[in-house]
Protein backbone atom coordinates (compact mmCIF):
# COMPACT_ATOMS: atom_id res chain seq x y z
CA UNK A 1 0.00 0.00 0.00
CA UNK A 2 1.57 3.41 -0.91
CA UNK A 3 1.61 6.45 1.65
CA UNK A 4 -0.88 8.42 -0.52
CA UNK A 5 -3.58 5.20 -0.42
CA UNK A 6 -3.61 4.85 3.04
CA UNK A 7 -4.80 8.63 3.95
CA UNK A 8 -7.93 8.59 5.62
CA UNK A 9 -10.49 10.93 6.74
CA UNK A 10 -13.71 11.39 9.61
CA UNK A 11 -17.02 12.05 9.37
CA UNK A 12 -18.38 13.26 12.95
CA UNK A 13 -22.22 13.15 12.93
CA UNK A 14 -23.79 15.07 15.55
CA UNK A 15 -27.63 14.14 15.51
CA UNK A 16 -30.35 15.00 18.17
CA UNK A 17 -28.76 12.35 21.07
CA UNK A 18 -25.80 10.84 19.73
CA UNK A 19 -22.56 11.86 17.80
CA UNK A 20 -21.34 9.29 15.54
CA UNK A 21 -17.93 9.34 14.03
CA UNK A 22 -16.61 7.16 10.99
CA UNK A 23 -12.90 6.82 9.58
CA UNK A 24 -13.34 6.22 5.25
CA UNK A 25 -10.69 5.37 2.73
CA UNK A 26 -10.22 8.06 -0.35
CA UNK A 27 -12.64 5.28 -2.46
CA UNK A 28 -15.82 6.03 0.28
CA UNK A 29 -15.06 2.62 2.24
CA UNK A 30 -15.63 2.54 6.26
CA UNK A 31 -13.21 1.38 8.18
CA UNK A 32 -14.19 1.90 11.74
CA UNK A 33 -17.02 4.26 13.41
CA UNK A 34 -18.54 4.79 16.85
CA UNK A 35 -21.16 6.26 18.81
CA UNK A 36 -21.24 8.90 21.99
CA UNK A 37 -24.84 9.77 23.71
CA UNK A 38 -24.94 13.50 24.62
CA UNK A 39 -27.26 14.90 26.62
CA UNK A 40 -30.58 17.38 26.54
CA UNK A 41 -32.73 19.59 28.85
CA UNK A 42 -35.87 20.70 28.60
CA UNK A 43 -36.87 23.36 30.75
CA UNK A 44 -40.77 23.58 30.12
CA UNK A 45 -42.85 22.62 27.00
CA UNK A 46 -41.17 23.41 23.50
CA UNK A 47 -38.00 24.40 25.03
CA UNK A 48 -34.73 22.09 23.93
CA UNK A 49 -31.51 22.92 24.72
CA UNK A 50 -27.74 20.87 25.15
CA UNK A 51 -24.46 21.62 26.40
CA UNK A 52 -21.45 22.61 23.37
CA UNK A 53 -19.14 21.43 25.85
CA UNK A 54 -20.64 18.22 26.71
CA UNK A 55 -21.43 17.72 22.77
CA UNK A 56 -17.36 18.44 21.98
CA UNK A 57 -16.83 16.36 24.29
CA UNK A 58 -18.58 13.29 22.70
CA UNK A 59 -17.57 14.61 19.21
CA UNK A 60 -13.63 14.04 20.72
CA UNK A 61 -14.27 10.61 22.10
CA UNK A 62 -16.12 9.25 19.48
CA UNK A 63 -13.45 9.90 17.01
CA UNK A 64 -10.82 8.22 19.32
CA UNK A 65 -13.48 5.07 19.57
CA UNK A 66 -13.79 5.52 15.34
CA UNK A 67 -9.92 5.82 15.40
CA UNK A 68 -9.12 2.76 17.47
CA UNK A 69 -12.11 0.38 15.89
CA UNK A 70 -10.60 1.27 12.19
CA UNK A 71 -7.01 0.33 13.24
CA UNK A 72 -5.41 2.83 11.40
CA UNK A 73 -3.11 5.05 12.82
CA UNK A 74 -3.97 8.21 13.47
CA UNK A 75 -1.64 10.32 11.88
CA UNK A 76 -2.89 9.28 8.91
CA UNK A 77 -5.85 11.37 9.30
CA UNK A 78 -5.46 14.19 7.05
CA UNK A 79 -9.20 15.63 6.89
CA UNK A 80 -12.12 15.84 9.44
CA UNK A 81 -15.62 17.69 8.55
CA UNK A 82 -18.60 17.68 10.97
CA UNK A 83 -22.12 17.68 10.23
CA UNK A 84 -24.86 18.63 12.94
CA UNK A 85 -28.25 19.27 13.33
CA UNK A 86 -29.03 23.00 13.12
CA UNK A 87 -28.67 24.06 16.92
CA UNK A 88 -27.67 27.19 17.68
CA UNK A 89 -24.76 27.79 20.07
CA UNK A 90 -24.01 30.44 21.91
CA UNK A 91 -20.36 32.19 23.26
CA UNK A 92 -18.99 34.95 24.42
CA UNK A 93 -16.28 37.05 21.87
CA UNK A 94 -14.05 35.22 24.55
CA UNK A 95 -15.22 31.81 24.26
CA UNK A 96 -16.75 31.58 27.39
CA UNK A 97 -20.80 29.98 27.65
CA UNK A 98 -24.00 31.49 28.11
CA UNK A 99 -27.21 30.03 29.03
CA UNK A 100 -30.03 30.32 26.87
CA UNK A 101 -32.93 28.61 29.52
CA UNK A 102 -35.90 31.08 29.60
CA UNK A 103 -34.64 31.40 33.56
CA UNK A 104 -31.79 33.90 33.51
CA UNK A 105 -30.92 32.65 37.12
CA UNK A 106 -29.87 29.24 35.44
CA UNK A 107 -26.72 27.79 34.99
CA UNK A 108 -24.33 28.87 31.66
CA UNK A 109 -24.32 24.91 30.83
CA UNK A 110 -27.22 24.80 28.26
CA UNK A 111 -25.65 27.25 25.84
CA UNK A 112 -27.46 25.51 22.67
CA UNK A 113 -30.43 25.84 21.82
CA UNK A 114 -31.97 22.42 20.13
CA UNK A 115 -32.95 22.70 15.90
CA UNK A 116 -36.50 21.04 17.75
CA UNK A 117 -36.94 23.91 20.12
CA UNK A 118 -40.17 26.03 19.49
CA UNK A 119 -39.88 28.99 21.78
CA UNK A 120 -39.68 31.67 19.13
CA UNK A 121 -42.88 30.93 17.23
CA UNK A 122 -43.94 34.34 17.31
CA UNK A 123 -40.78 35.53 16.24
CA UNK A 124 -40.64 33.68 13.50
CA UNK A 125 -44.66 34.80 12.85
CA UNK A 126 -43.21 38.21 12.80
CA UNK A 127 -40.12 37.75 10.34
CA UNK A 128 -43.08 36.12 8.36
CA UNK A 129 -45.10 39.34 8.30
CA UNK A 130 -42.64 41.54 6.83
CA UNK A 131 -43.24 39.64 3.24
CA UNK A 132 -39.21 40.08 2.93
CA UNK A 133 -37.53 38.99 -0.28
CA UNK A 134 -35.64 36.21 2.14
CA UNK A 135 -38.73 34.58 2.29
CA UNK A 136 -38.98 33.89 -1.24
CA UNK A 137 -36.19 31.50 -0.47
CA UNK A 138 -37.83 29.90 2.81
CA UNK A 139 -40.74 28.63 0.80
CA UNK A 140 -42.53 32.42 1.95
CA UNK A 141 -43.00 31.55 5.79
CA UNK A 142 -39.96 31.77 8.61
CA UNK A 143 -39.83 28.86 10.61
CA UNK A 144 -39.36 28.52 14.32
CA UNK A 145 -36.88 26.05 13.87
CA UNK A 146 -34.06 28.34 11.80
CA UNK A 147 -31.80 30.97 13.88
CA UNK A 148 -33.04 34.41 13.24
CA UNK A 149 -36.19 34.39 15.31
CA UNK A 150 -34.43 32.69 17.90
CA UNK A 151 -31.63 35.04 17.88
CA UNK A 152 -34.69 37.41 18.01
CA UNK A 153 -36.19 35.41 20.85
CA UNK A 154 -32.80 36.00 22.91
CA UNK A 155 -32.47 39.59 22.53
CA UNK A 156 -35.96 40.18 23.71
CA UNK A 157 -36.34 37.64 26.45
CA UNK A 158 -32.88 37.60 27.64
CA UNK A 159 -31.17 40.42 27.20
CA UNK A 160 -28.46 39.84 29.41
CA UNK A 161 -27.60 37.10 27.58
CA UNK A 162 -27.50 39.09 24.45
CA UNK A 163 -25.37 41.57 25.92
CA UNK A 164 -22.82 39.19 26.52
CA UNK A 165 -23.23 37.45 23.53
CA UNK A 166 -20.01 37.91 20.87
CA UNK A 167 -20.06 34.66 18.43
CA UNK A 168 -23.15 32.76 17.54
CA UNK A 169 -23.16 29.23 15.39
CA UNK A 170 -24.33 27.04 14.22
CA UNK A 171 -23.90 23.64 15.49
CA UNK A 172 -21.58 22.25 12.59
CA UNK A 173 -19.37 25.51 12.85
CA UNK A 174 -19.09 25.92 16.30
CA UNK A 175 -17.21 22.68 15.68
CA UNK A 176 -15.07 23.66 12.83
CA UNK A 177 -14.61 26.95 15.30
CA UNK A 178 -13.20 24.56 18.42
CA UNK A 179 -11.07 22.27 15.99
CA UNK A 180 -9.22 25.69 14.09
CA UNK A 181 -9.76 28.24 16.27
CA UNK A 182 -10.58 30.33 12.84
CA UNK A 183 -14.06 31.78 12.85
CA UNK A 184 -15.43 30.89 9.53
CA UNK A 185 -19.33 29.51 8.31
CA UNK A 186 -20.36 26.90 5.47
CA UNK A 187 -22.89 28.69 3.36
CA UNK A 188 -24.89 25.48 4.13
CA UNK A 189 -25.69 26.40 7.75
CA UNK A 190 -26.25 30.14 6.92
CA UNK A 191 -28.35 29.59 3.66
CA UNK A 192 -30.17 27.74 5.07
CA UNK A 193 -30.89 28.75 8.48
CA UNK A 194 -29.62 32.34 8.74
CA UNK A 195 -31.08 33.68 5.69
CA UNK A 196 -27.89 33.99 3.59
CA UNK A 197 -28.60 34.16 0.33
CA UNK A 198 -25.50 32.58 -1.40
CA UNK A 199 -26.06 33.06 -4.83
CA UNK A 200 -26.39 37.18 -4.59
CA UNK A 201 -23.54 39.66 -4.71
CA UNK A 202 -24.60 40.86 -1.18
CA UNK A 203 -25.91 37.34 0.41
CA UNK A 204 -27.13 39.46 3.76
CA UNK A 205 -30.33 41.31 3.73
CA UNK A 206 -29.02 43.87 6.50
CA UNK A 207 -32.49 45.92 5.96
CA UNK A 208 -34.43 42.54 6.67
CA UNK A 209 -32.31 42.22 9.95
CA UNK A 210 -32.58 45.98 11.12
CA UNK A 211 -36.60 45.11 10.38
CA UNK A 212 -36.81 42.07 12.90
CA UNK A 213 -34.55 44.10 15.88
CA UNK A 214 -31.49 42.64 14.81
CA UNK A 215 -29.38 45.69 14.21
CA UNK A 216 -26.57 44.41 15.92
CA UNK A 217 -26.46 41.07 14.31
CA UNK A 218 -23.21 40.82 13.09
CA UNK A 219 -21.54 42.67 16.59
CA UNK A 220 -23.31 39.73 18.13
CA UNK A 221 -22.94 36.62 16.35
CA UNK A 222 -19.30 37.36 14.66
CA UNK A 223 -21.08 36.05 11.18
CA UNK A 224 -18.83 36.48 8.27
CA UNK A 225 -19.45 38.70 5.26
CA UNK A 226 -18.82 35.47 3.01
CA UNK A 227 -19.64 31.75 4.11
CA UNK A 228 -17.24 29.08 2.87
CA UNK A 229 -18.49 26.31 -0.03
CA UNK A 230 -18.92 22.58 1.80
CA UNK A 231 -15.77 21.08 1.82
CA UNK A 232 -13.58 24.19 1.48
CA UNK A 233 -10.33 23.94 3.78
CA UNK A 234 -10.48 26.34 6.61
CA UNK A 235 -7.43 24.73 7.97
CA UNK A 236 -5.10 22.18 10.06
CA UNK A 237 -6.52 21.41 13.78
CA UNK A 238 -4.99 23.27 16.65
CA UNK A 239 -2.52 21.62 18.94
CA UNK A 240 -5.07 21.71 21.95
CA UNK A 241 -8.05 20.36 19.70
CA UNK A 242 -5.47 17.30 17.96
CA UNK A 243 -4.80 16.21 21.44
CA UNK A 244 -8.38 16.24 22.38
CA UNK A 245 -9.50 14.47 19.17
CA UNK A 246 -6.43 12.05 19.21
CA UNK A 247 -5.46 12.95 15.93
CA UNK A 248 -2.22 15.17 14.50
CA UNK A 249 -1.58 19.09 12.97
CA UNK A 250 -1.82 17.35 9.91
CA UNK A 251 -5.39 16.91 9.71
CA UNK A 252 -7.17 19.63 7.41
CA UNK A 253 -10.47 20.62 8.95
CA UNK A 254 -13.01 21.15 5.56
CA UNK A 255 -16.35 23.57 6.16
CA UNK A 256 -18.93 21.18 7.35
CA UNK A 257 -22.96 20.57 6.64
CA UNK A 258 -26.00 20.13 8.44
CA UNK A 259 -26.76 16.51 9.10
CA UNK A 260 -29.57 15.93 6.16
CA UNK A 261 -27.83 18.15 4.17
CA UNK A 262 -24.89 15.15 4.38
CA UNK A 263 -26.79 12.61 4.22
CA UNK A 264 -28.09 14.24 0.57
CA UNK A 265 -25.10 14.38 -0.32
CA UNK A 266 -23.69 11.10 0.72
CA UNK A 267 -26.88 9.27 -1.28
CA UNK A 268 -27.51 11.85 -3.99
CA UNK A 269 -23.61 12.75 -4.51
CA UNK A 270 -23.67 9.77 -7.41
CA UNK A 271 -25.64 11.85 -9.29
CA UNK A 272 -23.82 14.85 -9.07
CA UNK A 273 -23.33 16.04 -12.64
CA UNK A 274 -26.42 14.11 -14.14
CA UNK A 275 -29.48 15.23 -14.79
CA UNK A 276 -31.63 14.16 -11.16
CA UNK A 277 -34.84 15.36 -11.23
CA UNK A 278 -36.37 12.73 -10.74
CA UNK A 279 -34.65 11.75 -7.26
CA UNK A 280 -34.99 12.98 -3.76
CA UNK A 281 -33.17 12.41 -1.17
CA UNK A 282 -35.11 11.45 2.25
CA UNK A 283 -33.13 11.89 5.52
CA UNK A 284 -35.19 10.02 8.04
CA UNK A 285 -34.36 9.90 11.70
CA UNK A 286 -36.17 12.43 14.91
CA UNK A 287 -37.18 14.09 11.88
CA UNK A 288 -37.49 13.67 8.19
CA UNK A 289 -36.45 16.13 5.37
CA UNK A 290 -37.16 15.82 1.53
CA UNK A 291 -34.29 17.13 -0.56
CA UNK A 292 -34.31 17.54 -4.17
CA UNK A 293 -31.51 19.29 -6.43
CA UNK A 294 -31.92 21.18 -9.40
CA UNK A 295 -29.51 23.43 -11.70
CA UNK A 296 -31.87 26.20 -11.86
CA UNK A 297 -33.43 27.62 -8.73
CA UNK A 298 -37.46 26.71 -7.86
CA UNK A 299 -39.45 28.70 -6.12
CA UNK A 300 -42.02 25.74 -4.16
CA UNK A 301 -44.66 27.63 -0.93
CA UNK A 302 -44.19 25.75 1.71
CA UNK A 303 -40.47 24.30 0.54
CA UNK A 304 -37.41 25.44 1.72
CA UNK A 305 -35.15 27.01 -0.59
CA UNK A 306 -33.94 27.06 -3.11
CA UNK A 307 -30.71 27.21 -1.15
CA UNK A 308 -28.08 27.63 -3.83
CA UNK A 309 -24.77 25.80 -3.33
CA UNK A 310 -26.47 23.72 0.00
CA UNK A 311 -25.31 20.46 -0.92
CA UNK A 312 -22.75 20.90 -3.96
CA UNK A 313 -21.97 23.87 -5.53
CA UNK A 314 -23.78 24.46 -8.49
CA UNK A 315 -27.12 23.10 -7.60
CA UNK A 316 -30.11 24.53 -5.62
CA UNK A 317 -31.72 22.81 -3.36
CA UNK A 318 -35.24 22.10 -2.68
CA UNK A 319 -36.22 21.18 0.99
CA UNK A 320 -39.13 19.68 2.41
CA UNK A 321 -39.46 18.87 5.96
CA UNK A 322 -41.28 16.89 8.55
CA UNK A 323 -40.71 18.28 12.48
CA UNK A 324 -41.39 14.42 13.67
CA UNK A 325 -41.26 11.39 12.17
CA UNK A 326 -38.97 9.07 14.34
CA UNK A 327 -40.06 11.26 17.45
CA UNK A 328 -43.63 10.41 16.78
CA UNK A 329 -43.15 6.90 16.50
CA UNK A 330 -41.34 7.35 19.66
CA UNK A 331 -44.43 9.04 20.81
CA UNK A 332 -46.84 6.12 19.76
CA UNK A 333 -45.19 3.52 21.53
CA UNK A 334 -44.36 5.07 24.44
CA UNK A 335 -47.71 6.56 25.79
CA UNK A 336 -49.65 3.35 24.54
CA UNK A 337 -50.77 1.36 27.75
CA UNK A 338 -49.25 -2.23 25.40
CA UNK A 339 -45.82 -1.09 24.63
CA UNK A 340 -44.17 -3.73 27.42
CA UNK A 341 -45.91 -6.18 25.22
CA UNK A 342 -43.12 -6.01 22.82
CA UNK A 343 -40.06 -6.07 24.63
CA UNK A 344 -36.76 -3.55 24.73
CA UNK A 345 -36.93 -3.08 21.60
CA UNK A 346 -40.85 -2.41 20.39
CA UNK A 347 -39.93 -0.46 17.33
CA UNK A 348 -38.05 -3.95 15.92
CA UNK A 349 -40.52 -6.16 16.96
CA UNK A 350 -43.21 -4.10 15.59
CA UNK A 351 -41.74 -3.74 12.65
CA UNK A 352 -41.18 -6.94 12.31
CA UNK A 353 -44.91 -7.80 12.37
CA UNK A 354 -46.44 -5.22 10.31
CA UNK A 355 -43.74 -5.87 7.82
CA UNK A 356 -44.74 -9.83 7.60
CA UNK A 357 -48.33 -8.30 7.38
CA UNK A 358 -47.92 -6.11 4.41
CA UNK A 359 -45.72 -8.38 2.61
CA UNK A 360 -48.42 -10.91 2.53
CA UNK A 361 -50.44 -8.22 1.27
CA UNK A 362 -52.87 -8.06 4.41
CA UNK A 363 -52.36 -4.03 4.86
CA UNK A 364 -56.03 -3.67 3.42
CA UNK A 365 -56.86 -5.14 6.86
CA UNK A 366 -55.28 -3.05 8.98
CA UNK A 367 -57.06 -0.47 10.40
CA UNK A 368 -59.16 0.61 8.07
CA UNK A 369 -61.12 3.28 9.82
CA UNK A 370 -57.84 4.66 11.89
CA UNK A 371 -56.28 7.43 9.82
CA UNK A 372 -53.61 10.15 11.18
CA UNK A 373 -52.40 13.59 10.36
CA UNK A 374 -48.73 13.28 12.01
CA UNK A 375 -48.41 16.91 12.57
CA UNK A 376 -47.59 16.48 16.37
CA UNK A 377 -44.93 19.28 16.39
CA UNK A 378 -46.48 21.28 13.54
CA UNK A 379 -46.44 20.82 9.65
CA UNK A 380 -42.94 21.88 8.50
CA UNK A 381 -44.02 21.64 5.06
CA UNK A 382 -45.92 21.90 2.96
CA UNK A 383 -48.33 23.53 4.80
CA UNK A 384 -45.58 25.65 6.93
CA UNK A 385 -47.56 25.69 9.74
CA UNK A 386 -45.17 25.35 13.02
CA UNK A 387 -48.87 25.50 14.99
CA UNK A 388 -50.31 22.65 13.17
CA UNK A 389 -51.37 19.81 15.37
CA UNK A 390 -51.48 15.79 14.98
CA UNK A 391 -55.14 14.06 14.71
CA UNK A 392 -56.13 10.81 15.05
CA UNK A 393 -59.43 9.61 14.10
CA UNK A 394 -61.14 5.76 14.69
CA UNK A 395 -59.98 5.18 18.37
CA UNK A 396 -61.57 2.88 20.23
CA UNK A 397 -61.32 1.56 24.06
CA UNK A 398 -59.37 -0.89 23.20
CA UNK A 399 -56.12 -1.16 25.01
CA UNK A 400 -54.35 -4.09 23.49
CA UNK A 401 -51.38 -5.19 21.84
CA UNK A 402 -52.95 -5.40 18.64
CA UNK A 403 -54.43 -1.68 18.89
CA UNK A 404 -50.64 -0.18 19.20
CA UNK A 405 -50.01 -2.54 16.14
CA UNK A 406 -52.58 -0.66 14.95
CA UNK A 407 -52.00 3.09 15.89
CA UNK A 408 -48.34 2.12 15.12
CA UNK A 409 -49.22 1.08 11.18
CA UNK A 410 -51.64 4.12 10.75
CA UNK A 411 -49.35 6.95 12.44
CA UNK A 412 -46.28 5.40 10.01
CA UNK A 413 -48.92 5.30 6.75
CA UNK A 414 -49.59 9.07 7.96
CA UNK A 415 -45.61 9.73 7.82
CA UNK A 416 -45.15 8.30 4.41
CA UNK A 417 -48.23 10.02 3.19
CA UNK A 418 -46.46 13.19 4.64
CA UNK A 419 -43.59 12.57 1.82
CA UNK A 420 -45.62 11.49 -0.67
CA UNK A 421 -47.50 15.39 -0.21
CA UNK A 422 -44.05 16.77 -0.60
CA UNK A 423 -43.33 14.78 -3.46
CA UNK A 424 -46.42 16.33 -4.96
CA UNK A 425 -45.83 19.73 -4.37
CA UNK A 426 -42.69 19.90 -5.99
CA UNK A 427 -43.64 17.82 -9.05
CA UNK A 428 -46.13 20.37 -9.04
CA UNK A 429 -43.30 23.19 -9.13
CA UNK A 430 -41.25 20.89 -12.21
CA UNK A 431 -39.26 18.15 -10.81
CA UNK A 432 -40.41 14.37 -11.27
CA UNK A 433 -39.78 12.29 -8.81
CA UNK A 434 -40.01 8.55 -9.13
CA UNK A 435 -37.24 7.61 -6.68
CA UNK A 436 -36.24 8.11 -3.31
CA UNK A 437 -32.42 8.13 -2.13
CA UNK A 438 -33.49 6.88 1.80
CA UNK A 439 -31.11 7.29 4.80
CA UNK A 440 -31.10 7.48 8.45
CA UNK A 441 -32.90 5.12 10.68
CA UNK A 442 -35.66 3.98 8.90
CA UNK A 443 -33.46 2.87 6.62
CA UNK A 444 -32.42 0.03 8.60
CA UNK A 445 -36.19 -0.92 8.97
CA UNK A 446 -37.96 -2.97 6.86
CA UNK A 447 -41.12 -2.29 7.53
CA UNK A 448 -40.78 1.87 7.00
CA UNK A 449 -38.85 0.86 3.71
CA UNK A 450 -41.17 -0.89 2.23
CA UNK A 451 -44.06 1.40 3.13
CA UNK A 452 -42.29 4.44 1.85
CA UNK A 453 -42.50 2.73 -1.45
CA UNK A 454 -45.91 1.73 -1.47
CA UNK A 455 -47.61 4.60 0.21
CA UNK A 456 -45.21 6.78 -2.20
CA UNK A 457 -45.69 5.00 -5.58
CA UNK A 458 -41.61 5.63 -6.07
CA UNK A 459 -38.98 3.08 -6.08
CA UNK A 460 -36.56 3.24 -2.45
CA UNK A 461 -32.60 3.27 -3.49
CA UNK A 462 -30.35 2.55 -0.51
CA UNK A 463 -26.20 3.49 -0.35
CA UNK A 464 -24.25 0.60 -0.21
CA UNK A 465 -22.59 2.30 2.59
CA UNK A 466 -23.57 1.56 5.89
CA UNK A 467 -23.46 5.16 7.08
CA UNK A 468 -24.35 7.54 3.92
CA UNK A 469 -24.95 10.55 6.30
CA UNK A 470 -21.27 9.88 7.83
CA UNK A 471 -20.05 9.40 3.70
CA UNK A 472 -21.56 12.73 3.46
CA UNK A 473 -19.42 14.07 5.42
CA UNK A 474 -16.56 12.43 4.93
CA UNK A 475 -17.01 13.53 1.41
CA UNK A 476 -16.73 17.39 2.13
CA UNK A 477 -13.69 16.29 4.37
CA UNK A 478 -11.88 14.09 1.25
CA UNK A 479 -12.73 17.19 -0.85
CA UNK A 480 -11.04 19.63 1.83
CA UNK A 481 -7.87 17.57 2.49
CA UNK A 482 -7.18 17.25 -1.27
CA UNK A 483 -7.80 14.04 -1.83
CA UNK A 484 -9.97 14.88 -4.66
CA UNK A 485 -10.57 17.97 -7.55
CA UNK A 486 -13.47 19.63 -5.58
CA UNK A 487 -16.68 18.36 -4.11
CA UNK A 488 -18.58 16.83 -6.62
CA UNK A 489 -15.45 14.76 -7.64
CA UNK A 490 -15.25 13.32 -3.71
CA UNK A 491 -18.71 12.56 -4.50
CA UNK A 492 -19.07 10.33 -7.05
CA UNK A 493 -15.80 8.41 -5.81
CA UNK A 494 -16.83 7.94 -2.77
CA UNK A 495 -19.81 6.71 -3.61
CA UNK A 496 -21.61 3.06 -3.14
CA UNK A 497 -23.85 1.07 -4.89
CA UNK A 498 -27.72 1.42 -4.78
CA UNK A 499 -29.54 -1.33 -4.12
CA UNK A 500 -33.76 -0.79 -4.73
CA UNK A 501 -37.28 -1.81 -3.50
CA UNK A 502 -39.53 -1.28 -6.28
CA UNK A 503 -43.83 -0.16 -4.92
CA UNK A 504 -46.10 -3.42 -5.01
CA UNK A 505 -48.45 -2.23 -7.55
CA UNK A 506 -51.15 -4.70 -5.26
CA UNK A 507 -51.00 -2.02 -3.01
CA UNK A 508 -51.36 0.75 -4.68
CA UNK A 509 -55.15 1.39 -4.61
CA UNK A 510 -55.43 1.16 -0.95
CA UNK A 511 -52.63 3.48 -0.44
CA UNK A 512 -54.04 5.87 -2.94
CA UNK A 513 -58.28 5.31 -0.69
CA UNK A 514 -55.61 6.09 2.69
CA UNK A 515 -54.12 9.26 1.08
CA UNK A 516 -57.20 10.48 -0.03
CA UNK A 517 -58.55 10.55 3.09
CA UNK A 518 -55.11 12.13 4.96
CA UNK A 519 -55.75 14.89 2.48
CA UNK A 520 -59.04 15.33 3.44
CA UNK A 521 -58.40 15.48 7.15
CA UNK A 522 -55.98 18.32 6.56
CA UNK A 523 -59.15 20.52 4.92
CA UNK A 524 -61.45 19.25 7.99
CA UNK A 525 -58.58 20.16 10.77
CA UNK A 526 -58.64 23.27 9.38
CA UNK A 527 -62.18 23.94 8.68
CA UNK A 528 -62.46 23.63 12.68
CA UNK A 529 -59.86 25.78 13.58
CA UNK A 530 -61.64 28.31 11.57
CA UNK A 531 -65.12 27.40 13.31
CA UNK A 532 -63.43 28.21 16.67
CA UNK A 533 -61.47 31.76 15.28
CA UNK A 534 -65.37 32.50 14.19
CA UNK A 535 -67.15 31.49 17.43
CA UNK A 536 -68.34 34.21 19.60
CA UNK A 537 -66.93 35.18 22.21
Amino acid sequence: MTSEAAETVIGVDVGSTSVRAGMFTPDGRLLGRAVRPIATHRPQADFVEQDSANIWQAVCAAVRDAVAASGAAADRVVGIAYDATCSLVLRQADGGKIGVSPDGDAPDQWDTIVWMDHRAIAEAEECSATGAEVLRFLGGRMSPEMEIPKLMWLKRHRPDAWARCGLAFDLADFLSWMSTGRNERSVCTLTCKWTYLAHAEQPWDRAFLARVGLDDFFERTGAPDRALPIGHPIGPLTAQAADALGLTTRCVVAAGLIDAHAGALGTLGAHVGESIDNRIALIAGTSSCNMGLTAAPRFIPGVWGPYYGAVCDGFHLSEGGQSATGALLDHIVESHPARASFGPKPHDAIGAILHARITQGEGEALAPRLHVLPDFHGNRSPLADPNAVGVISGLTLDRSAESLLELYWATAAAIAYGVRHIIDRMNEAGYAIDTIHLSGGHAANPFLVKLYADACGCAIARSGCAEPVLLGTATAAAAGAGLHPGLAQAARAMAGTDTLLHPAPQARAMHDRRYAVFLAMHRQRLELDQLLVSAPA
